[in-house]
């Protein structure tokens, strides 16, 4: 358990699960086919406009979606000195860019991604030198006691230390499927571009294992609406079972 600081009474942010999808439900535009009503480039500016317009305090992704926007090399410092375990605050900021990197292979060139504090959220077995690493950086970082993620201590940290009120849950599928199944997600906001992916084997927007999700979320519809280019937004409230 991540021990509590002085920073304020714990309270979990409120989770939404925004994501753009193909119809049939896959992850990655550039796959998607074309469509005369928009391009990947229009879809693409609807999704930040969304994100945007929802308002979030943090932004929560995958290690493998970070790479793409963090690609510096490994640079731990010559020497470590102390080393904060499970919890290191860097800075408290505004907005927040939170990645889940559980066997600690991002690397950052600064404190912040896009103008946004960093937080890594990491696994039991990362190595000292790593965390120093971060810390040399301006990186904050929550260390895991287990190798199985608690997403609801994890959350209540980050509203607690961080001041975190509401998250955004932006994927991979696999992140989105792990705190589905946590029962973390208060809501799913998905924008369907008019596109087929079509692929065997490829990514989509929530997995979990091969048991999935059955028996442990409902989802209720809270609105459905036509946008621009194509797209429909769907709003679902996320229930646990």
């Amino acid at each position: 358990m991540v021990t509590p600081s002085d920073a304020g009474a714990a309270s979990k942010p409120y989770v939404i699960c925004l994501m753009q999808s193909s119809i049939d439900g896959r992850l990655h535009p550039s796959r998607y086919t074309e469509s005369p009503d928009g391009s990947r480039k229009d879809w693409a500016a609807a999704y930040e406009s969304a994100h945007d317009a929802l308002g979030g305090n943090a932004w929560l992704v995958g290690r493998v979606t970070m790479a793409e926007m963090s690609k510096a090399a490994p640079h731990p410092p010559a020497s470590l000195g102390a080393v904060e375990r499970p919890l290191h605050v860097a800075t408290r900021a505004d907005s927040y860019a939170i990645a889940l990197d559980r066997s600690g292979k991002l690397h950052f060139d600064g404190g912040t991604v896009g103008g946004d504090a960093v937080i890594v959220l990491l696994g039991p077995d990362v190595a000292d030198s790593h965390l120093a690493e971060l810390a040399a950086d301006g990186v904050s970082y929550i260390v895991s006691p287990d190798h199985e993620f608690d997403f609801a201590e994890i959350l209540e940290t980050l509203g607690r230390d961080f001041g975190i009120a509401k998250l955004l849950l932006e994927g991979g599928g696999g992140i989105n499927g792990s705190l589905l199944a946590a029962g973390v997600v208060d809501e799913l906001h998905i924008l369907v571009a008019p596109a087929l992916d079509g692929g065997e084997a490829v990514d989509g927007i929530v997995t979990y294992g091969t048991e999935g999700l059955n028996g442990k979320v409902r989802l209720s519809l809270l609105g459905a609406e036509t946008q621009a280019h194509g797209i429909v937004a769907l709003r679902y409230a996320v229930t646990s079972v």
